[in-house]
């Protein structure tokens, strides 16, 4: 009888399971994948790429299923995670694979084949597979056809390889700026009258234009790594002269310019080897929504735990007001991030969001990319959506803002824009007392001192309620003259108070006076039936003459 003696004693130890267990088996597999491990490890100490700052992630179903079709493609798949999709985006990327080939061969004598390429997007496979969280029961060979297509897709629809090398840099401001128009109902046709079928011609290809901006720029699972798209660059330029960061990044800035969300330019330093790099398209856009505050290092760490924003209304019956701050690259704020307010308080400004069909699936993209890399990505642009999801949160408020110019937008109601801030931060994770967490903090802290402060709400009701009104304004007037005047027993003999029905002696009491002007300010006496007014003379340094009309109060006895 022959076999295995490790075997057998193996198999009889586990007779009393309901199976038998190939333990020598199970322990080839678990060293195979040991030394698996090991051996990538050992790739990563020695100096190959490290672990990527910025992974791509799915978003969490908690936040997920609040709004779901703002996560997904509608038009076209970019990377592993909706690769299946069947999206009418989807038939043109052989035909933009061929036109990089073309601009290869136009570009150098000895163009890189279609093997090279091939060749060197496998090398960088494993690395590729390490941007995200999630393993892809993908063959090798698919997994690189999806880089390559997907990559040539980004260079032809942003990265102006078609453009002729000899020619000036193109100027993409325009283009992107008309694409953004349709997506908020405005086409420009010019002075010319533009034929029916042309015009829609048009339309059909600014429509296309916008989905692509949605789904490639915008998306946080529609990503691929960015030095994959790099490296097609080089092996299609080979002079290596035009980096591509400059022409998608460029597209970028002028996008963001044209929807007034940011007008910052992080790629744009001194000097070139200092130029940071995205991870990928949507952490490009991510980077110009750094506030001014985090740029410069000034993160303020004291103060007491506030643990939320109050409604616009609130503050604004705490006396703030609102103003809306312009984007300005110099020294202004940069980005709809920079928010700032006075030092007492008194005054907060807040750079406009200009609302469009696309601009909660921009936001909410932003924050999925920061909830999945907290640490290197940071949470401000959550912190900013925290702000304004509690500021804007009612219809009140979003129209006290609209008046303000802080928020502008096309959509019904002020009640369903108010219902979508209320939303939009739902499921994401955001400690609002942590100072590296939310860089608004200092501003909430101004804003709760003023908020919880007795004598300026008072102050602040005061005005709202009657410095509005012309007459109550001249009321309260008088009566704080008459408080000033309390020192003297009565009124200056040059004083006559006269109504309808007779005369006040002229030696009333000013305390009389006082009296029927609060009884009005407190809401005892109605004001359709009182009138004053009041004309002050000013002579040898004291109020000399005060003349009030009533249309029927007499002064108590």
């Amino acid at each position: 009888m022959g076999g295995d003696p490790t075997r057998c004693v193996a198999e009889l130890e586990m007779k009393t399971d309901s199976c038998v267990i190939d333990i020598p088996s199970l322990a080839k597999e678990l060293r195979v994948e040991l030394s698996s491990f090991k051996s990538s490890t050992a790739r990563v100490v020695g100096g190959a790429a490290p672990p990527p700052c910025i992974i791509v992630d799915k978003v969490g179903e908690s936040t997920r299923i609040h709004d779901p079709h703002e996560y997904v493609p509608q038009y076209v798949s970019i990377g592993p995670y909706h690769r299946a999709a069947d999206l009418a985006g989807e038939a043109i990327k052989v035909k933009y694979l061929g036109d990089v080939l073309s601009a290869a061969a136009a570009s150098s004598t000895a163009p890189m084949t279609l093997e090279d390429y091939l060749s060197e997007l496998a090398h960088l496979e494993h690395s590729v597979r390490r941007c995200y969280v999630h393993s892809f029961d993908i063959p090798s060979r698919e997994f690189v056809r999806m880089l390559l297509l997907d990559a040539c897709y980004i260079l032809v629809r942003f990265g102006d390889v078609l453009t002729p090398r000899t020619a000036a840099p193109p100027q993409p401001a325009a283009a992107a700026a008309e694409e953004v128009a349709v997506a908020n109902g405005v086409v420009h046709a010019g002075h010319r009258v533009v034929p029916t079928e042309e015009r829609r011609a048009a339309a059909d290809d600014q429509q296309m234009a916008v989905a692509v901006v949605r789904d490639v720029l915008y998306l946080a699972e529609n990503q691929i790594p960015f030095f994959v798209v790099d490296k097609v660059h080089q092996l299609t330029f080979l002079d290596g002269e035009t980096p591509v960061l400059d022409a998608i990044a460029r597209y970028a800035h002028d996008l963001l310019s044209w929807t007034e969300y940011s007008v910052a330019t992080p790629t744009i330093v001194a000097p070139p080897a200092l130029r940071p790099e995205p991870a990928n398209l949507l952490h490009l856009l991510h980077m110009h929504f750094t506030p001014t505050v985090l740029a410069s290092g000034k993160v303020s760490r004291g103060g007491r735990s506030v643990g939320r924003w109050r409604t616009a209304t609130e503050y604004h019956y705490a006396g703030v007001t609102f103003k809306r701050r312009p984007l300005s690259g110099d020294g202004g704020a940069r980005s709809i991030l920079d928010v700032k307010v006075s030092r007492r308080g008194g005054a907060l400004q807040v750079p406009r969001l200009s609302i469009d069909g696309e601009t909660w699936r921009l936001l909410r993209n932003l924050m999925a990319l920061e909830q999945s890399n907290p640490s290197a990505a940071g949470s401000h642009v959550t912190a900013y959506c925290v702000f304004m999801s509690q500021l804007a949160c009612t219809a009140r408020d979003v129209e006290l803002l609209s008046r303000r110019g802080v928020i502008v937008h096309g959509l019904g109601n002020d009640g369903e824009v108010a219902g979508l801030f209320a939303n939009l931060c739902k499921g994401a994770v955001f400690d609002f007392d942590e100072a590296d967490q939310n860089y608004l903090r200092p501003v909430c802290q101004v804003l709760d001192r003023r908020f919880r402060s007795r004598p300026r709400r008072w102050m602040a009701s005061l005005r709202q309620k009657y410095f509005l009104n012309p007459w109550l304004t001249a009321g309260l007037v008088a009566a704080t003259i008459g408080l000033v005047c309390t020192g003297s027993a009565k009124v200056p003999r040059s004083t006559s108070v006269i109504g309808n029905v007779g005369r006040m002696s002229e030696g009333a009491p000013v305390q009389h006076i006082e009296k029927w002007i609060w009884r009005h300010l407190m809401g005892e006496i109605d004001s359709e039936d009182l009138l004053w007014w009041i004309i002050l003379e000013e002579s040898s340094g004291h109020w000399s003459a005060i003349k009030i009309e009533l249309s029927w109060v007499q002064p108590p006895r």
